[in-house]
């Protein structure tokens, strides 16, 4: 038995060809234990491979999905495949996700205002004066897109497993809910090696607004490192979060 990861979310150690996933605090194992409903039936509508958990007495675990985090030389082919995939995601029926699992957009729009309520509180002033008006801005208008989609809500590069120059997995569902898909979007045309996010454009149905909201949620991202900062005192992670704020506004 080897240690495979610990996150801030849950710690994972490989067991033979099982990856278990053990919840680090309470209050993720009900959303742990949701993946377990979640992807078995969301697994078949999509055309690239999920995890399929199943319960354990420690949370869960599932057939490890061999494969190593995307590289930044990630090609136009592989976002092209993103692309299909999030179009997919995107469209299935939100009020069954609901019923298998995901977290319902009530739930999920009362979690981001409280977040960013005390973005406000916390965040905000200890940013210069001048950028504060800019800031404040991004805050209130972040989030304002319907909640009308399923959204993996946290699509990065070491979420996407990628081998023999194809992607063979999208893992880490903890975060699924009922959401605007832009968040899906933010990383992919913001971030992303541009040969990725031309491929994504090939294949996703992509509107003026869904970029705007999408370049958004991206500016919004180093806030969520500076809050974690400040409620673990990782002086660190504030300062460097502070830096990437000011460069995305």
């Amino acid at each position: 038995m080897t240690i495979a990861d610990n996150g801030w979310d849950s710690r994972a150690w490989l067991d033979g060809d099982w990856l278990h996933r053990e919840p680090r605090r309470e209050a993720v194992r009900p959303r742990l234990l949701a993946e377990a409903r979640l992807l078995p039936w969301l697994a078949p509508q999509l055309p690239l491979p999920v995890p399929i958990p199943e319960p354990t007495q420690y949370g869960v675990r599932h057939l490890l999905l061999v494969g190593d985090p995307l590289e930044d030389d990630a090609s136009t082919a592989l976002g092209r495949d993103l692309g299909t995939f999030l179009q997919a995601l995107h469209a299935v029926d939100p009020a069954e996700a609901v019923a298998h699992g995901a977290l319902d957009a009530a739930t999920a729009e009362a979690d981001k205002t409280r977040f960013l309520d005390e973005a406000r509180a916390q965040v905000l002033p200890l940013l210069p004066a001048a950028a504060q008006p800019a800031a404040a801005d991004l805050l209130n208008q972040v989030g304002t897109g319907a909640r009308n989609s399923l959204i993996h809500s946290d699509l990065a590069p070491e979420h996407v497993l990628v081998s023999d120059a194809r992607i063979t997995g999208i893992i880490d569902w903890t975060d699924a809910e009922i959401g605007d898909p832009a968040v899906d979007l933010c990383w992919l045309l913001n971030d992303a090696p541009t040969a990725l996010a031309e491929g994504v454009e090939q294949t996703y149905n992509l509107t003026p607004e869904l970029r705007h909201r999408a370049h958004d949620w991206h500016r919004l991202g180093p806030w969520y490192g500076v809050h974690r900062g400040l409620l673990l005192n990782l002086p660190k992670d504030v300062e460097e979060g502070i830096t990437a704020i000011l460069t995305r506004l």
